[in-house]
């Protein structure tokens, strides 16, 4: 058997093309804070080399004796972290909005949630595979089955959407927990059960938090015009919000989009990228993208990302081993559930949730934790028949 080597291809090529937008975006960022222009691109160029390093090495393991392992390993160890790290003095730890989200190591830091994904997903594979199956089952028996992992999923919320306060995180890990559990074998009323009574956990994460209640008046201010404009005039002066924060960030995403045209301005010639989006070589990374190469840079880079799932999927698909067969589906959904919720956010189609763009945006941890997820993936092709 051999790995899947389009895979493989297909990831690096992600990679490179992160890579090269970490020295064209960070313009102003770099002469804001006095940085060197190579400051991101020397990073992002050190970490993007790892990731392809691990993606081969785990590539030539056997999944029989080392997924497993692997994969405990990681989910055991990120939960321990996360569960500690905001114990740790602030010299151990790096904050974000008053939240603790990076643990500090000599010379870098890395975000434990991002690994603790990819344990979670394989969790959740190896105990779906002997738990779950297709026998048709009562619905009080599906709720008694699936209770243990809503369980450990509180625990989740708690350390990742309070603790860390990084709701988008778990969003992604809510919908790849209930899509795993579908294709695991619960049935079509669980999964909408599933879906209705996140829907309201959400919505209270939601309305008890101001800067999330903030972020929605923003996202709703955006096109709450458009879309009042199709209800009649009563209903619309209802669900109209007067005064809403001026969304300085979405317009400038769409201005800058808008700007790119069909085939951009060039590499390195974004006018928004100057002071006008902030996070531009990480949550507005497509944005930037899209003004610099244009719509078609950026289906290209979107098919890119697509046929990497679709290769996922298929590895998920001929996979005999349940485990396999859901730990490669779960990585997909990872992949997938993340670009959509970036790509929708800088398009005001959903609010911003901060979710970095699988393989493109800058940052390390996000990069070396996929570049593992896809390297255990690269494991089981070798046992799924191509």
């Amino acid at each position: 058997m051999t790995t899947d080597k389009t895979l493989f291809i297909l990831s690096s090529f992600c990679i490179f093309v992160g890579i090269v937008f970490s020295l064209s975006l960070p313009v102003f960022t770099n002469i804001f804070f006095g940085y060197s222009e190579l400051h991101f691109f020397v990073r992002q160029f050190g970490v993007g080399m790892i990731s392809i390093l691990i993606m081969w090495l785990l590539s030539q393991l056997d999944p029989d004796k080392f997924l497993t392992y692997i994969g405990f390993t990681i989910f055991l160890s990120c939960l321990f972290l996360m569960g500690i790290m905001h114990y740790l003095p602030e010299s151990l730890v790096t904050s974000a909005g008053g939240a603790k989200r990076w643990i500090r190591l000599p010379g870098f830091s890395f975000a434990p949630v991002e690994f603790f994904k990819i344990g979670f997903v394989y969790f959740l594979a190896w105990s779906f595979a002997r738990k779950l199956d297709a026998k048709k089952k009562s619905l009080k028996e599906e709720i008694k089955l699936i209770l243990p992992y809503v369980a450990v999923f509180i625990l989740v919320i708690y350390l990742i959407a309070i603790m860390q306060n990084d709701l988008g995180q778990v969003v992604v890990l809510a919908l790849t927990l209930a899509v795993m559990a579908f294709f695991a074998g619960t049935s079509l009323r669980l999964f909408m059960l599933a879906i209705i009574a996140s829907v309201i956990v959400f919505s209270i994460a939601i309305f008890t938090s101001e800067h999330r209640i903030l972020r929605i008046k923003v996202w709703w201010g955006t096109i709450q015009n458009m879309v009042l404009s199709f209800l009649p005039q009563n209903i619309a002066d209802v669900l109209r919000v007067d005064n809403a924060p001026e969304p300085y960030q979405i317009s400038h995403s769409l201005n800058a989009i808008n700007h790119g045209g069909i085939f951009g301005e060039g590499v390195g010639s974004g006018l928004f990228k100057l002071g006008f989006l902030s996070e531009v070589h990480t949550d507005f990374v497509l944005s930037g993208i899209s003004e610099e190469i244009g719509f078609i840079g950026l289906s290209i880079i979107t098919v890119s990302i697509f046929l990497i799932v679709y290769r996922i999927f298929k590895i998920s698909n001929r996979s005999k081993n349940r485990v396999y067969y859901l730990f490669s589906l779960g990585i997909g959904l990872l992949i997938v559930f993340s670009f959509l919720m970036n790509s929708y956010g800088i398009t005001s189609l959903t609010p911003i949730k901060g979710i970095a763009v699988p393989f493109i945006s800058y940052g390390g941890s996000s990069l070396l934790a996929l570049s593992v997820g896809i390297g255990m993936v690269l494991m089981v092709s070798k046992k799924a028949n191509l």
